[in-house]
């Protein structure tokens, strides 16, 4: 009879633990993404007074398109020096503790001003760009050849997908005539390892929404500066993939250019339009660059200090807010459209 009392005095007790082992359980549950927040020309020696407007929408995801440091150089000691500058300061360390990074690189962080596969020092500064983001001393991706990478985030059913493309490591050469850049009508810009991982990584994605980021411009033909229009079978090999992988919910990210836009395009066989997010402007901007001729553009070119975000609302189907905002947090573009 003695054991049964003990045994019913210790009840409680076992409540409580099996309550305090369900709790962490229940935490760990995969939520939906919310919001993810990018941008790109950060130069580690200017002002960093974008930060409190990113960090007050509270993203879930934060992804670098590049020159998220102005290195240029061939250096390595002068790239990390570089690169500690933006891990200390306060406000990226404030969005490093609550948000998942990821990015891609663009041409100065990469290491040498408009630069391919010509850039001798790419693959020590690959390394240092890993650091930089985060990615782990065992990582396969320190292996291959090239920063691009895949990240899925939520639950089954509610998912997003974030392709983030390397268009510096394998990119052929770019001439310049009179500060004009020349097409390069059979270039290649990812390299064939690179393509044939995007092609699996749009034919086997089960996200819902898959976004797909890089230094420059993909859309874009008019303006004279880098785009993937200077590689013209490239880009249309990219635009043709998208078509024929059939992956759902396809947006474009880009960076570069120190002013924000957004551009959109309907392609043969694509049951929804292709919009394109490009943000640039982090610490500084083209502040007289506000009349340039870009026919798929919808809404205002923004040349103020910015930084993009999605939004997400998941129901039956989802629909995604697209904005630029400024350092005050106002919003100077939103788009909205339903996967």
């Amino acid at each position: 009879m003695q054991r049964f009392t003990n045994l019913f005095r210790f009840l409680p007790l076992l409540f409580l633990l099996a309550t305090a082992c369900k709790e962490p359980f229940e935490a760990t549950k995969v939520k939906p993404v919310d919001t993810i927040a990018f941008g790109s020309c950060n130069r580690q020696d200017l002002p960093q007074v974008i930060w409190p407007a990113i960090n007050q929408n509270n993203p879930d995801v934060w992804i670098w398109l590049g020159d998220n440091i102005y290195g240029d150089s061939e250096n390595m000691d002068v790239l990390k020096q570089k690169y500690d500058m933006v891990l200390q300061e306060p406000g990226y360390q404030e969005l490093r503790s609550k948000a998942n990074i990821v990015g891609t690189w663009d041409d100065h962080d990469y290491g040498l001003n408009d630069g391919g596969k010509e850039f001798k020092m790419r693959e020590q500064s690959q390394q240092l760009f890993w650091d930089f983001i985060g990615e782990p001393a065992n990582s396969p991706r320190r292996n291959q050849q090239g920063v691009y990478s895949s990240h899925t985030y939520g639950p089954e059913g509610k998912q997003v997908k974030v392709i983030l493309l390397d268009s510096r490591y394998h990119r052929d050469s770019l001439a310049r005539i009179n500060k004009v850049y020349q097409t390069n009508y059979t270039g290649d810009v990812l390299g064939e390892e690179q393509w044939k991982w995007l092609e699996n990584e749009l034919r086997n994605s089960k996200a819902q929404v898959n976004i797909i980021g890089n230094g420059i411009q993909v859309l874009p033909e008019e303006q004279v500066f880098e785009k993937w229009a200077n590689f013209p079978a490239s880009r249309q090999r990219l635009l043709n993939l998208i078509v024929a992988t059939k992956a759902p919910g396809v947006i474009l990210l880009s960076g570069d250019r120190h002013i924000a836009e957004i551009s959109k395009t309907e392609l043969p066989g694509m049951s929804y339009p292709l919009y394109e997010i490009t943000s640039s402007g982090m610490t500084h901007v083209y502040s007289g660059n506000n009349a340039e001729p870009n026919k798929y553009r919808v809404g205002e070119l923004v040349n103020q200090l910015n930084f993009g975000e999605l939004r997400f609302n998941w129901n039956d189907k989802v629909q995604v807010e697209m904005l630029v905002r400024g350092k005050n947090n106002e919003v100077f573009l939103r788009e909205s459209v339903v996967y």
